[in-house]
């Protein structure tokens, strides 16, 4: 009999700190700048990416100091990802914690960290840097982030 991944088998709350970093895809949608639309509330996602994201790995390039070069850098914590509106619908952390299943491409349940790109999840080739945009410039990269692509069967 196999234990079931610990994903299934505990809450965001009782993971260890290495169970829960693995909970990240490495799509890099949460590191992209986001605006509130003040009528709506609807989060609208920029193509321009935090001055530390490596845009070919989609990960930080300073994840240990990020709070201090980026102090608009929110942690995700157990606590607070339910609260935070602007988490893609495909995050790890937002799905678990609204009670929802890890979706095929996670890496977690692929065995495959391709599996992110070949699901069209990741921002590589899509996103750019913030260096050189002001606040005011970034409703002229409003980005609408692709829908996950169909496992393909073969």
């Amino acid at each position: 009999m196999t234990a079931e991944p610990f994903w299934k088998s505990k809450t965001l709350d009782q993971m260890t700190p290495g169970e829960w970093e693995s909970l990240c895809d490495g799509c890099g949608r949460c590191c992209l700048n986001k605006l509130e639309d003040e009528d709506t509330g609807e989060f609208l996602y920029t193509r321009a990416a935090c001055k530390l994201l490596d845009i070919g790995t989609c990960r930080c390039t300073d994840y240990p100091n990020r709070h201090d070069k980026v102090p608009d850098c929110v942690a995700l914590t157990p606590q607070n990802v339910s609260s935070l509106g602007w988490l893609p619908g495909t995050c790890a952390y937002r799905l678990l914690a609204e009670g929802k299943s890890l979706p095929w491409w996670h890496p977690l349940v692929s065995g495959r960290q391709a599996t992110v790109d070949e699901a069209g999840i990741t921002i590589k080739n899509e996103a750019y840097s913030e260096e050189g945009l002001s606040v005011d410039d970034l409703v002229d990269h409003i980005w609408r982030l692709p829908k996950p692509r169909r496992r393909r069967t073969t």
